[in-house]
């Protein structure tokens, strides 16, 4: 892709419709003619001042002769509709599959800073928790008391569980093992491969000891839960991959979505600090977008360090992501609105540390920002995409 002058173009292909939604921007000069030019593999628009020419991933195709709905939109440009040929890609492997972690012996690393927290862990079994109701659901069809009263499910030596958006890991290596002299109601002594502060008892926070972010919570004496927004899981034989924090905080939020869509069909989430206190609603719409975009060399917002990653990109770009309307809940925003899908079983409640639901509403935020304006609002609700 390669864009050499300043026309803003927008384009959503929605794979599973085989439909696409183009925006073009008007001339940075206002007047200025513009010669459109539409293959299946391109697009291409040119003025007096220069040309921006877009290639399209390989897997997608447009049909020039399918388009229809043109209309110009002042301040946002011109609009039209085509048909798409859009093929879906090979699945990436979920950081929820099992199968994938229970491999050979794994590092767990703080994505923020790199630092080691577990290391040359065996994952012998890597297994997913039940929903949140599941206590309920034994009581009703057990014709006996239930045998899993008061039993909560933590995970043994080399265990590792898997929740809506968490690990759950037991802290002892296998070969720890308890001092004959101690009591087992007391702490046990922690594993010499573990490199997080555990805070006072009253404080059940575990933070990295290098970079100070909190990574997860303690839940009993051996058990750790790593949010998966703070922690990556790896091989021990592969180095630490460099992410820039915005883009996996977007894709590891944005598989959460796709995964519980998927498995409880719920489309509705409100995303909670480990404070209790709702940040931010999610409303998920799609997750079969493929947008591409080129933004020209807009300098806007450049003082946000936690966005310098997607600002140093190409000012072209496309990417895979999940659609969702939002509506922020922080200084007490949009109370009735929070209190309603609170009282609604529909709504799926994902908890993730505070400052971690502070990032995500300024990527959100940003996001909407650079949409085309009649892109940035959909029934009261804000619209932003989350990069898979």
């Amino acid at each position: 892709m390669a864009a050499v002058a300043e026309t803003r173009v927008f384009l959503e292909v929605r794979r599973r419709l085989q439909s696409a939604l183009l925006i073009l921007g008007e001339p940075k000069e206002a007047g200025l003619l513009m010669d459109i030019s539409i293959t299946p593999s391109s697009l291409q628009m040119k003025t007096s001042e220069g040309c921006t020419e877009i290639w399209l991933p390989a897997e997608v195709r447009l049909v020039p002769s399918s388009c229809r709905g043109l209309q110009y939109v002042p301040g946002d440009g011109l609009h039209l509709r085509l048909q798409a040929q859009a093929e879906f890609g090979t699945k990436p492997i979920s950081m929820f599959n099992p199968s994938s972690q229970a491999q050979g012996c794994c590092t767990f690393y703080c994505q923020s800073c790199g630092e080691v927290i577990i290391k040359d862990r065996k994952l012998l079994r890597v297994l997913p928790l039940p929903s949140e109701n599941w206590g309920a659901l034994v009581g009703e069809w057990c014709c006996h008391p239930d045998p899993f009263a008061n039993k909560p499910l933590h995970p043994q030596v080399n265990d590792c569980f898997i929740g809506d958006s968490f690990f759950l890991v037991n802290l002892r290596s296998d070969l720890w093992q308890p001092r004959p002299e101690l009591a087992p109601a007391k702490m046990p002594c922690l594993s010499s491969d573990t490199h997080f502060k555990l805070k006072p008892k009253a404080n059940t926070k575990v933070i990295c000891k290098r970079c100070k972010v909190m990574l997860g919570e303690t839940m009993s004496s051996e058990t750790i839960k790593f949010y998966m927004t703070e922690v990556m899981i790896q091989p021990s034989e592969r180095n630490f991959p460099v992410i820039p924090r915005s883009q996996f905080v977007q894709s590891v939020i944005a598989q959460c979505l796709v995964e519980l869509s998927s498995a409880r069909s719920t489309f509705r989430f409100s995303i909670q600090g480990h404070d209790g206190k709702a940040y931010v609603l999610l409303w998920l719409l799609n997750s079969d977008s493929l947008v591409i975009e080129s933004l020209g060399s807009s300098k806007s917002m450049t003082k946000f360090p936690l966005l310098e990653d997607t600002l140093k990109a190409d000012s072209s770009s496309a990417w895979n992501a999940v659609k969702v309307l939002y509506q922020p809940c922080i200084t007490s925003r949009n109370e009735k609105l929070v209190s309603s899908w609170d009282n609604d079983i529909s709504v799926h409640s994902l908890t993730l540390p505070s400052a971690t639901c502070l990032e995500l509403l300024l990527i959100l935020s940003r996001n909407n920002a650079t949409l085309p304006l009649t892109l940035r609002c959909m029934n009261s609700f804000q619209v932003a995409f989350l990069k898979m």
